[in-house]
Formats: C-alpha cells, sequence, structure tokens
C-alpha cells in the first residue's frame, strides 16, 4: 500500500492527499487544479508560511532573503535551478524579510540569505550564506538522509 502525504497546493493553499508513489507523476491540486509542483521556489507571506510548513509532509527548504541583499540577489538563480531538481520531494520556498519581518524575527534570522529546512513542522537544519545550486541540492540531500 502506498503512503499518501499531504502536499499544499502553491497556487491556492489548499491542502491535497497525495499517494507518496504519485508525487513524480505531476498531481493536480483537487481545488484549483493546477500543478501542485511547478519546478519553482514560492514566495510566501506569513499565513502561506504556516500552512506549508506546518501542513505539508514533505520537508519545506526555505530561503529567507531581502531585495536590496546582493548575495540573496546572486543566489536566486541558483535557488530557481535547486528547485527544479528537488522538487517533488522538497517544496522550495522564499521568504521577503523586508516584506514579513515578523517571520524573520519568529525563526531569529540574523544574516541573509539564510536557508532553513523543515521537515514535519520542524526546523532541522539551517545554513547562512549565499550558496551554488549543486551545494544547495547536495545540503538538502545529506541533511534529509540523517533524518
Amino acid at each position: 500500500m502506498t503512503e499518501a502525504l499531504h502536499i499544499v497546493c502553491p497556487h491556492c493553499h489548499t491542502t491535497n492527499r497525495v499517494k507518496s508513489a504519485d508525487l513524480v507523476s505531476a498531481p493536480d491540486c483537487g481545488g484549483c487544479h493546477q500543478p501542485l509542483f511547478t519546478g519553482h521556489p514560492l514566495a510566501l507571506d506569513e499565513t502561506g508560511f504556516d500552512r506549508h510548513i506546518g501542513r505539508s509532509q514533505i520537508p519545506v527548504l526555505v530561503d529567507f532573503w531581502a531585495p536590496w541583499c546582493g548575495p540573496c540577489r546572486m543566489m536566486a538563480p541558483a535557488y530557481e535551478k535547486a528547485a527544479a531538481r528537488l522538487e517533488p520531494h522538497v517544496r522550495l520556498a522564499k521568504v521577503d524579510t523586508e516584506a514579513v519581518p515578523a517571520l524573520g524575527a519568529r525563526y531569529n534570522i540574523r544574516s541573509i540569505p539564510t536557508l532553513a529546512l523543515f521537515v514535519n513542522g520542524r526546523e532541522v537544519a539551517r545554513q547562512p550564506g549565499a550558496m551554488g545550486e549543486a551545494d544547495i541540492v547536495r545540503w538538502v540531500q545529506s541533511h534529509l538522509a540523517r533524518g
């Protein structure tokens, strides 16, 4: 029997049940019928963040960044490419700490960019500083292999 996972839609934020074996089959949302995985990082506000972190049963990697941050802008293309490589087994999201300062404060983000990996609603790893695509993918996979 295949395990069903809760996957939050990146478009309407509805929680969907998807068989783990069907993740790679480009599943659509039962609510809005949009793809559950786009291969791109998802920009989150506080409500969307809480829903994705709290309800998704796949790991969520969050890039805490700001538009004025040079290293953040330099890392953005690598993060975009990492999303294409890691989905559908990991959701990649971005939180603009200028637009959503409460999340930066809640997670005690002291430098940007900072990557935080969440599994089952809790932070399991954190990495400050810009990284390239291969390093992001390797860092995530190494932390998921430990869990």
